[in-house]
């Protein structure tokens, strides 16, 4: 599925990303090498970003 269509970002490629780096949705996309054209995007790309990172988060076991 596309995240965002200005900049043919694909959701498997922001998570990706947002795996690997830290910010917001313009950063993970300056990370890219894009940025928000018509901004329609980027509250569903925050919440993907947030989402991506609480699941790649290691888990703790408390004792």
């Amino acid at each position: 599925m596309y995240v965002c269509i200005c900049n043919a970002i694909r959701e498997a490629d922001l998570r990706d990303t947002a795996r690997r780096t830290c910010g917001d949705a313009e950063s993970v996309y300056a990370t890219m090498g894009k940025r928000p054209d018509c901004r329609q995007c980027l509250d569903e790309a925050d919440e993907l970003i947030a989402e991506e990172r609480r699941r790649s988060r290691p888990q703790t076991v408390a004792a």
